[in-house]
């Protein structure tokens, strides 16, 4: 298998490593590069999955052992090109069933009780409460165990003996000279079968329930981070673990204010007169208000800033900022007096402006005195 690093390197152990080593070393890297602390970056992600790949065979005593003789390529169906993939399963299955029939001295395997399914949901907070953090009601749908039957699938909680496997929970197949062991598919492995399915779960020892969380939500979060329940997944079956939830937050956008990583930007309005001479203005911010700074002489759509008033940091590191885009906005109605000040204003700046427009009574007086100029003459 061309580019696929040795799961030895991988880990960094030797090869004469035990699983003990093998196990703590896994341990140490996944927390390094596990995605909730490396939020974005897809090297993280890429190491994370070949972190994990590497564990799941090396703690594995029978797909390590094929792994140390065949390589990848072992894994993988190749074997080195010997050509084992048209045994109808994986070629990894039909290794691990030969090292079982070689070493194992012909012991019986029955599938051990299942895990509960892990549940991923996305989970929407807006971007004050991700500011803030928060705690939130979630309602999920999952799998729990049947209480009628105690998960057992049936009404008298008996089950009777697989008639396909005996009771072993596994045939044997041949292929030529080799005999393959493998999971019976009539009880998936459990050896026996259920004949009173119980009414409630209809044999399956689970049924499906909603269950409400608080979750908490921690602040600086953003769209794509990941909290990991432990345990709030589905049941598994009788004895085992239940699995996990994973909850994927997606944050809002926000009509005020744009999110750039842990800075906010917004737009404030200035006046001409506070642009010109500078001033001290209350502005709001995410969470309350704050006081800005404004130079003498800021011309518009200058950018400002607000130290500490951004989003909080995930890893705790200081706030980021709120950048602050000052607009010079231009008064669309104006007081007589207004109008005055800013026309001498002009003056004193020698712009030309439009000339001072008469009022409707001004006109109408005009009006009138040049209809008696007219009856005079």
């Amino acid at each position: 298998m061309a580019g696929k690093r040795d799961y030895y390197e991988v880990l960094g152990v030797t090869r004469e490593a035990s699983t003990e080593i093998i196990v703590k070393a896994y341990r140490k890297l996944a927390r390094e590069y596990h995605p909730d602390r490396n939020i974005g970056n897809k090297d993280a992600e890429h190491k994370f999955k070949e972190v994990n790949e590497a564990h799941e065979v090396l703690s594995n005593d029978e797909k390590r052992a094929v792994y140390d003789r065949y390589g990848h390529s072992g894994l993988e169906g190749g074997m080195g090109g010997a050509g084992f993939g048209g045994f109808g399963g994986g070629a990894g299955d039909v290794f691990s069933d030969l090292i079982n029939g070689f070493f194992g001295g012909g012991q019986q395997r029955r599938r051990g009780p299942q895990e509960g399914r892990d549940i991923q949901m996305v989970l929407d907070v807006t971007l004050r409460e991700a500011a803030k953090g928060i705690k939130k009601d979630v309602v999920i749908p999952r799998l729990e165990t049947c209480v009628d039957c105690r998960g057992a699938g049936t009404k008298t909680g008996k089950k009777v003996q697989c008639r396909n496997c005996g009771g072993k929970g596994e045939v044997y197949l041949s292929h030529g000279f080799f005999q393959v062991r493998q999971a019976c598919r009539s009880c998936n492995g459990s050896g026996s079968t259920i004949s009173d399915p119980c009414p409630s779960c209809r044999g399956q020892g689970k049924v499906e329930e909603k269950r409400k969380l608080e979750v908490n939500i921690p602040a600086g979060v953003d769209t794509g981070v990941r909290l990991q329940l432990r345990g709030e997944g589905e049941a598994g079956d009788p004895g085992a673990v239940r699995g996990d939830l994973e909850i994927v937050i997606r944050v809002g956008e926000d009509p005020d204010f744009k999110r750039d990583g842990n800075h906010l930007i917004t737009v404030v309005p200035i006046t001409y007169s506070q642009a010109a001479l500078g001033a001290s203005i209350e502005i709001p911010t995410l969470l309350g208000k704050t006081m800005l700074e404004i130079p003498r002489g800021t011309q518009t759509h200058t950018e400002l800033r607000v130290s500490g008033e951004g989003m909080p940091s995930l890893r705790g590191n200081r706030k980021g900022d709120l950048r602050v885009l000052a607009i010079v906005e231009t008064p669309t109605k104006l007081t007589p007096r207004h109008e005055e000040l800013l026309r001498e204003l002009a003056g004193i700046e020698q712009k030309h402006v439009s000339p001072e427009r008469k009022t409707f009574f001004d006109k109408l007086k005009g009006f009138f005195g040049n209809e008696e100029k007219k009856d005079e003459d």
